[in-house]
């Protein structure tokens, strides 16, 4: 059965989608179904709002609750607007932190400005920023929207500073990609930056 919810330290992981705009070729889902050997995160069929609440349970029970996925969780934006705004009702607002970890493509698929909408929602966002520059970013990520999606990722960053208290790019840590311009980049949007290591021991087909 799959697993629509997974804990990782104190933070508790929604699965809410397979479907992605990338084909990233380094990703772990073209490699594995399961998460350190126990969680089958390959999606049957992607999960209802209440389907993912009743999963989570008592949210106070973590420190953060991380809308992500086997895919892009932009896609599903109706559910993270319902699951974030009902946990924000469920705790009253308290220190419980929402966090979306996403590839930046958002406003790209929807056509319009999304992350207004997450104001509120939203605590923290984590956005995969992964080359520095449009024409890396299409070699190793393999984006269905082509060179545009590079500049799509870099807008949703600067839009994301706007409305969402924190936020930081990201860079997988492979060979081939300049860090430094990476982290260069953020800098100079304002925003975090993190390297992220590659757990690819964590999983198993």
């Amino acid at each position: 059965m799959s697993a629509i919810v997974y804990p990782i330290g104190h933070s508790l992981y929604l699965n809410i989608t397979n479907r992605c705009t990338n084909q990233c070729p380094f990703c772990i889902r073209n490699k594995a179904e399961t998460f350190n050997r126990q969680y089958a995160l390959w999606l049957d069929r992607e999960p209802t709002a209440g389907e993912l609440l009743a999963a989570i349970g008592d949210p106070s029970r973590y420190d953060q609750i991380v809308f992500c996925g086997y895919g892009e969780p932009t896609i599903r934006l109706d559910i993270i607007k319902e699951v974030s705004k009902a946990l924000k009702l469920r705790t009253h607002n308290s220190e419980l932190r929402t966090r979306l970890d996403t590839n930046g493509h958002g406003n790209l698929f929807w056509g319009r400005n999304i992350v207004p909408e997450l104001k509120g929602l939203i605590d923290k966002v984590s956005v995969s920023l992964n080359a520095e520059s449009a024409e890396k970013y299409v070699k190793l990520c393999r984006p269905l929207q082509g060179l545009p999606a590079y500049g799509a990722t870099i807008d949703f960053l600067k839009e994301a500073k706007k409305y969402i208290p924190s936020v930081e790019a990201t860079v997988v840590d492979l060979p081939g990609i300049d860090k430094e311009k990476c982290r260069q980049i953020a800098a100079d949007l304002g925003v975090s930056f993190r390297l992220r290591p590659y757990y690819d021991s964590l999983y198993v087909a």
